[in-house]
């Protein structure tokens, strides 16, 4: 039960990511997320109902974006509650 130097660099790292730059890298995660979104939707925004008109090389980013598909069809979807409006 001695006092084990490595633990306790990690777990100072740990705080000082969480302290300090967690927010920045969750911010930017978001806005990955949000901008993939806006891509998929001026994409394959016909897959929602939405009459987009996608030029015929729309098919050719299929192949890249369809494991994103799924996980984006529901967000789209999905109804929104006011509370998950970080806007207001």
């Amino acid at each position: 039960m001695g006092f084990d130097l490595g633990r306790f660099g990690r777990a100072a790292k740990d705080f000082f990511f969480g302290a300090i730059a967690f927010e920045l890298q969750q911010t930017a995660r978001q806005e990955k997320l949000a901008r993939r979104d806006m891509i998929l939707l001026l994409s394959f925004g016909d897959l929602l109902g939405i009459p987009v008109f996608p030029p015929f090389y729309h098919l050719r980013l299929l192949p890249y974006f369809y494991p994103a598909l799924k996980s984006w069809k529901k967000r789209m979807v999905k109804k929104k509650d006011l509370t998950e409006f970080s806007d207001l």
